[in-house]
């Protein structure tokens, strides 16, 4: 899993405001970085790490709502979580898979039939779950949702 990436600017003297700008910017660009890879099915840890920065994005915008215009902040928070609903979906079947996986491996070939049926439905999870965040990720970017926060961040 991806370490959480430092926020510049944090500090004593900071004031709340300023560390709100300053985790927002950091926070959103986090999630964003992970977009790359996302989609694909062999390296489910980027799906993982998207899903953790949403998580942590959105308690950043959840800890420092009395700073940002309450409307534009609510809007941007649903989208986030929106994203992060979507991710998670994505993620559940290929934590299953992988423990399926596991599993199957420690068994027999006479045992593990049904394992293979279970896991062909996960794996049709997870391509549908692959679509939905493929889609997801294409609003994001068409509705420019990473400069949206940014200049969420910047007010």
């Amino acid at each position: 899993m991806a370490r959480a990436r430092k926020i510049p600017g944090v500090n004593a003297k900071a004031t709340f405001a300023e560390a709100a700008a300053s985790a927002i910017e950091v926070r959103s660009q986090e999630v964003f970085s992970f977009a790359d890879g996302v989609l694909d099915t062999t390296d489910p840890e980027r799906v993982h790490d998207m899903r953790v920065a949403t998580r942590r994005l959105r308690a950043a915008l959840e800890i420092f709502a009395v700073c940002f215009p309450k409307a534009e902040h609510k809007a941007l928070l649903r989208e986030v979580k929106r994203l992060a609903d979507v991710l998670g979906a994505r993620r559940d079947p290929d934590v299953q898979i992988l423990a399926l996986e596991e599993l199957k491996a420690e068994l027999g070939n006479g045992e593990s039939a049904g394992l293979n049926r279970l896991l062909a439905r996960l794996h049709e999870r997870q391509a549908d779950g692959n679509e939905k965040l493929r889609d997801a990720i294409e609003h994001a970017r068409v509705s420019e949702l990473e400069k949206r926060l940014a200049a969420l961040a910047r007010s």
